[in-house]
């Protein structure tokens, strides 16, 4: 017996930061490059296997004199945690356990095994969710397949938004609001995961959102790999400084406002309007970097930002900055040469990713949850 699933990368277009509030949306979009997982049939033990993996760096650091690993960096944890999940769900499906072999492969980094920022672990998560789910006959909604990835994925990864999550899970581009995590944990505590995947989760929303016609969307990579979860941390730790919080809020609230106006802009197809907000978007950013000293839009982005709107796009550093990928927003009318010139020029390499949609229809309607 063999299965294979694939989940797709993704890039934030707006929303960053303020995402990791619960109920504060952002708008993310899945790419067509996948992480790919190949389940077969094993007897008497299993194993897992990565050619992209292999020889993985663990990063560490050091935190009151002693050695730190941090696990968050390394795919196999979240393999091995959606492992775990999926078939303690399995299990309470009345399924019978058996071994297997896992094999995982990614066009999410580049030849060299250098990251692109198109989120990865999140991909990696969804794909294993998907191919066990195939290799137990579990019949999983969008919905399903986004929560035990999100289990998995918090079992790992303290912090973060789990958006990466929902891109993988629902395709196309997408509205999201994350979940209270304090109600998550404490839930699971004490409850099944059947019980928690029937359950709303407070303040989640997973929207599709409409094309929009004429938009066209360019991918610029600066070469320079950002670590999320250390970002996160980073802003994390500033904000709870009590000088800070004020600002914070207010930066939580003028994000909300931003995205929500963005996310008005696809329903009633007004380019005008998301590129403003774009702009705005990366703006607010730049207010979090004087807010918490944490350098989202290093030079390399400014310098991608700068140039795509010396050419009439509307652009911003994409997820958490500090490296990987900025993204530009203009009309298709609007010639891309001679920006994709500049950039090369620049040392910023113009990537050709597209919006990836499932072919079967996702559930359409609005997934709230709270």
């Amino acid at each position: 017996m063999l299965v294979e699933a694939s989940a797709p990368g993704k890039l934030y277009i707006a929303g960053e930061y303020a995402v990791v509030e619960a109920g504060h949306p952002a708008i993310i979009i899945a790419v067509d490059q996948f992480i790919t997982v190949t389940i077969t049939k094993a007897t008497k033990s299993g194993s897992i296997q990565s050619a992209q993996y292999s020889e993985l760096p663990v990063k560490w650091t050091r935190r009151g004199g002693e050695l730190v690993l941090d696990i968050r960096e390394n795919p196999f944890h979240y393999i091995l945690a959606a492992i775990k999940i999926t078939e303690k769900y399995a299990q309470e499906q009345g399924k019978q356990l058996a071994f297997f072999d896992l094999k995982v492969t990614s066009e999410l980094d580049n030849s060299n095994g250098r990251k692109y920022g198109l989120g990865s672990s999140g991909a990696v998560t969804v794909a294993t969710v998907k191919a066990l789910s195939a290799f137990y006959e579990l019949s999983l909604t969008p919905m399903m397949t986004f929560k035990l990835a999100a289990l998995s994925h918090l079992e790992v990864q303290g912090n973060g938004s789990c958006g990466d999550i929902a891109a993988s899970s629902y395709g196309g581009w997408i509205a999201f609001s994350t979940f209270e995590q304090n109600w998550l944990q404490k839930h699971r505590q004490t409850e099944s995961i059947t019980t928690l995947l029937a359950k709303k989760w407070p303040k989640l929303a997973i929207t599709p959102l409409p094309e929009v016609s004429h938009l066209r969307l360019l991918i610029g990579w600066t070469g320079s790999p950002a670590s999320t979860s250390d970002l996160v941390d980073q802003v994390n730790e500033s904000r709870a400084d009590k000088k800070t919080s004020t600002s914070y809020e207010e930066f939580l609230a003028a994000s909300k406002d931003c995205v929500e106006q963005m996310i008005t802009g696809f329903h009633t197809q007004n380019i005008s309007l998301i590129k403003k907000m774009i702009k705005k978007n990366r703006r607010l950013l730049n207010e979090l970097t004087q807010i918490t000293n944490v350098t989202i839009e290093t030079p390399s982005l400014k310098m991608l930002c700068d140039l795509a709107e010396n050419y009439g796009g509307a652009a911003k550093s994409s997820g958490a900055g500090g490296g990987d990928c900025g993204i530009v927003i203009t009309d298709q009318k609007s010639g891309i040469l001679p920006l994709m010139s500049v950039w090369e020029k620049a040392g910023i390499t113009p990537l050709p990713l597209h919006v990836y949609h499932y072919q079967k229809k996702v559930e359409e309607r609005t997934q709230h949850e709270s």
